[in-house]
């Protein structure tokens, strides 16, 4: 069980001592076998959302913003803006396709981190990586875990991030923050982990690596 996180806040070494020793150091073997189905993925809490095949998913990287802020680690979420395709409006990580074969997860979201919002691959020590998650948008995502050093100044691309927000590593990583929501989605229920913080509604995909990343650091 996690300490009271609510007074004691989560400190950055802290963290990524334990990072290092639990985060894969590597990208899962399995992370682009086409013909493996993770068990993470929109489909964990609804089933309806099993992918048929996993051929139909693209590669995609996204980089989990770690902050090593003084008074306590903070994680780095953009709000995707409101013209997207995919995801718009919503809460979400930096990152997106992995552009070739030759370009790893940790290349993609480093880059696509300097893309969306500016912030330098230099400030960015990665730590590791969590298992491939399955979006029912269609994406195979790797997400890489990085510990960032706090004095960036972001350049944020108003095509891609409406607005930048951090959230105290301590209210993530608290299990009793972890809702399961429930709403209709394309004519049938569906549950999902949200995160409710101030005015932002974080939940879905982000929620469910953020809820991978618990459980992978600080689980039982």
């Amino acid at each position: 069980m996690t300490p009271d996180l609510e007074r004691e806040p989560l400190m950055s070494d802290a963290f990524r001592t334990r990072a290092l020793e639990r985060l894969m150091q590597r990208p899962a073997p399995e992370a682009f076998d086409v013909d493996h189905v993770p068990q993470a993925g929109d489909h964990r809490l609804a089933e309806n959302l099993a992918p048929s095949d996993g051929r139909l998913h693209k590669p995609a990287a996204v980089l989990v913003p770690i902050i090593a802020r003084a008074t306590g680690a903070t994680m780095l979420l953009t709000e995707r803006a409101a013209h997207l395709k995919d995801h718009a409006g919503q809460i979400a990580f930096p990152g997106g396709k992995i552009a070739s074969a030759q370009e790893t997860p940790a290349e993609a979201a480093l880059r696509e981190a300097h893309e969306e919002i500016g912030l330098e691959s230099s400030l960015i020590e990665p730590l590791g990586y969590l298992e491939p998650y399955l979006s029912s948008t269609g994406y195979r995502i790797i997400p890489v875990v990085g510990l960032v050093t706090p004095d960036f100044t972001l350049r944020i691309d108003p095509q891609e991030v409406a607005s930048v927000f951090e959230v105290p590593l301590s209210f993530l990583m608290d299990p009793a923050r972890h809702d399961v929501h429930e709403r209709e989605w394309r004519g049938v229920q569906r549950r999902y982990f949200a995160m409710p913080y101030g005015e932002r509604y974080i939940w879905g995909v982000t929620a469910g690596i953020i809820r991978i990343l618990y459980e992978r650091l600080y689980g039982p």
